[in-house]
């Protein structure tokens, strides 16, 4: 997609990482068989979530961070890009 997200508030634009090719017993998963990623690289985040006083409260999320989300997480923009909201980031992965 060459356009450019801005997410809003508590949301992130996140970029999919590739899945394994093969099972942990070596064998291949044909095309057509894998299953999306649930882990994926922050690309963009919005400002933070407002609270019920008005206050914003700042993401934890940075971008550039890598995180695992569920499986039916986000909204999908294309194969590799969704948006998804923090609440839905189950942990940030550290190398």
């Amino acid at each position: 997609m060459t356009d450019k997200i801005r997410p809003l508030y508590d949301r992130l634009y996140v970029e999919r990482l590739e899945s394994n090719e093969k099972t942990a017993g070596g064998l291949y998963i044909p095309e057509g068989a894998k299953e999306k990623g649930q882990t994926g690289k922050v690309l963009a985040t919005g400002s933070g979530k407002v609270d019920q006083a008005g206050k914003n409260v700042p993401l934890q999320v940075k971008v550039g961070d890598v995180v695992f989300f569920g499986k039916y997480a986000g909204t999908d923009i294309d194969e590799k890009h969704l948006v998804l909201r923090e609440e839905d980031v189950l942990g940030v992965i550290e190398k």
